[in-house]
């Protein structure tokens, strides 16, 4: 068989192929992922240890009081894990006996694959006899209610953990205030945003404004998906609804401003201590606009590195989407 040749002028010319120049994206970076943390209270009973777990939990970490000590290494593998834990603060202490033996062991083993701080809260033996009289609780080792041969007891066997701290604090001088504005003030900075924790809410103005609502929003100048026979059933999480609620001009210039607003207020919050902040977005119903828009709203500060989570007071808990 002849073999059929092209003519040179048939044949597709090649194109020069040019050399674009890469067009700066005009979004922020994303955030890079945050290094997990593990913080471990111990010490002697009555030194602090409840405040000092409630002082992390404010800053954002993950609590956890009395812990077993087997569950130690699984539940440091979680929290290295979980997506959503990236710090976590729990309490380990005399509760469990001769097994804090083991603890500088299983110690040695968790920090191969987790940074893990261990805090020692102690007190002088006059501070400590003081507060239990003052409490009237129980010390956990004070079977016929002899308070100081219990303290003795207790720190023999917290010798092991003792040894192994990483930070002595010594709470004596300390009231319950004064030990989580400490803790707060040598960990905080480490927090960034993290220190707060911001609930992004929906309700219905005929139900009433949210009385926890630090900072209010209205959203009823937006137009209504309730009047759209497809969307009426639905809700602003379903995405035909909040694809339709953040397509309008007006929409996409009010998440710009209030996203802005926020960023430039939260630090400002931070710094002055405060814990909680609740933003509400209202609409009539509190079904379809302000739902929408405080989903989004969370996602943008969430993206931002901010702990913040969205909460639906007045959205129909058996509708579809």
């Amino acid at each position: 068989m002849a073999r059929k040749t092209i003519p040179d002028s048939a044949k597709p010319k090649k194109s020069k192929q040019t050399k674009t120049k890469p067009t700066a994206k005009s979004e922020s970076k994303p955030i890079p992922p945050r290094a997990s943390e593990l913080v471990i209270l111990t010490g002697l009973s009555g030194s602090g240890k409840a405040s000092a777990l409630k002082a992390f939990e404010d800053l954002g970490y993950y609590s956890v009081d009395n812990l077993p000590l087997e569950l130690l290494p699984r539940f440091a593998d979680l929290v290295r894990q979980s997506a959503e834990i990236d710090r976590a603060a729990l309490v380990v202490d005399v509760r469990e006996g001769q097994a804090l033996e083991r603890f500088p062991a299983i110690l040695q083993q968790i920090r191969k694959s987790l940074a893990t701080t261990v805090i020692f809260l102690e007190a002088s033996e006059a501070a400590l006899l003081r507060r239990y009289s003052e409490t009237r609780r129980p010390h956990p080792l004070a079977k016929s209610g002899m308070v100081r041969s219990a303290l003795e007891s207790e720190r023999t066997l917290l010798n092991p953990i003792r040894n192994v701290a990483d930070i002595t604090l010594d709470t004596s001088n300390f009231n319950v205030h004064e030990l989580r504005a400490h803790l707060q003030a040598k960990f905080e900075s480490e927090s960034a945003g993290r220190s707060l924790l911001i609930s992004s809410i929906s309700f219905g103005y005929k139900n009433g404004v949210p009385l926890e609502a630090d900072l209010v929003f209205d959203v009823r100048f937006l137009p209504n998906p309730h009047f759209i026979p497809e969307f009426r059933k639905l809700t602003g999480r379903h995405s035909k609804v909040a694809a339709y609620v953040r397509n309008f001009p007006q929409t996409q210039e009010f998440l710009k401003r209030v996203t802005e607003m926020l960023l430039f207020l939260l630090p400002y919050y931070i710094q002055e201590g405060k814990s909680y902040l609740t933003v509400a977005f209202g609409c009539t119903g509190g079904q379809h606009r302000s739902v929408a828009i405080a989903e989004e709203i969370a996602k943008r500060l969430g993206k931002k590195g901010y702990r913040v989570k969205a909460g639906h007071r007045d959205m129909p808990r058996s509708s579809s989407g």
